[in-house]
């Protein structure tokens, strides 16, 4: 499956990065490479991950990192991820 990422998912990534890099060079590349690690196996299984409350978005949770990858299926053979953030930040509700 192709990956496309929304203007806000790229801006997500590097948000992350900024955030992290600072505190710990290694473990910013870390959370970055699991986060793309997720999107890969997410692009080879669009519908492993939990449903939302809207009905074409779904989230992959990173266990060990904990942030959600908030995503849809759409078209034949793309993924669209829409939205990465920590799962310690308040809900976020899809526009």
């Amino acid at each position: 499956m192709k990956v496309r990422y929304r203007a806000r998912a790229i801006a997500d990534l590097e948000k992350i990065y900024l955030y992290l890099a600072p505190r710990s060079p290694s473990g910013a590349d870390n959370v970055l490479r699991s986060i793309h690690a997720a999107i890969a196996d997410l692009a080879v299984h669009p519908h492993s991950a939990e449903r939302t409350s809207e009905p074409d978005i779904r989230v992959k949770v990173l266990g060990r990192y904990r942030y959600k990858i908030f995503y849809a299926a759409i078209e034949p053979e793309t993924l669209e991820i829409i939205h990465i953030r920590h799962s310690a930040r308040r809900p976020w509700a899809a526009q």
